[in-house]
């Protein structure tokens, strides 16, 4: 029987790989979509293919743990922002990178998921669930504060965000974050 010290280690390797192996995927996505090849995620990893496959059996399961992960991290910073920045209406612009960058690593998952479309949908309930009271809460915090009109609903500001972020694609000319950056300059109170 292995001692506990030595199954923390394990378990604590174990958990690092998972990590890295999804911050490596989540840059190979956004550089190559969500069919990039599981060789080069292992790579830019630092792991092998069967460490991949160990952790993530299938693509579809790499991309649904990434979706959920880059989810995680998105919902958490919104309180976190909102406490360190020197106004709500930063947190809330700081925010908004942080979901664009979420919004452009999840393209593609759709397509991906295809095959197993339930995943797909409870996948997107909890896009929904984690990130619109989040949303809310920062927007709401700069509302307060006479930073930001309230003519907008955090559903409407995250759709707008997100159908921002589907047209350029490679289109060099196109830059989602500086139509975003004019969508709050139209919101910022005189």
């Amino acid at each position: 029987m292995p001692e506990a010290g030595a199954e923390r280690r394990v378990r604590a390797d174990v958990a690092r790989n998972q990590r890295k192996l999804l911050a490596a995927a989540a840059e190979v996505f956004v550089e190559a979509g969500v069919d990039a090849p599981i060789r080069e995620i292992a790579a830019r990893a630092g792991v092998g293919m069967g460490t991949v496959y160990r952790h993530f059996p299938t693509r579809a399961d790499l991309v649904a743990a990434v979706f959920q992960h880059q989810l995680e991290e998105c919902a958490e910073a919104g309180p976190r922002l909102l406490a360190e920045s020197d106004s709500p209406r930063e947190a809330l612009r700081r925010w908004i990178d942080l979901f664009v960058d979420f919004l452009v690593t999840k393209h593609g998952l759709a397509d991906a998921l295809r095959s197993d479309s339930g995943r797909f949908a409870t996948l997107h309930g909890q896009f929904l669930d984690r990130l619109l009271p989040v949303c809310a809460e920062l927007l709401d915090a700069a509302v307060a504060a006479g930073e930001l009109r309230a003519e907008l609903e955090p559903y409407e500001l995250m759709r707008g965000i997100g159908n921002l972020c589907i047209g350029g694609d490679a289109d060099p000319r196109y830059d989602p974050r500086r139509l975003i950056d004019l969508l709050l300059r139209g919101l910022t109170c005189s």
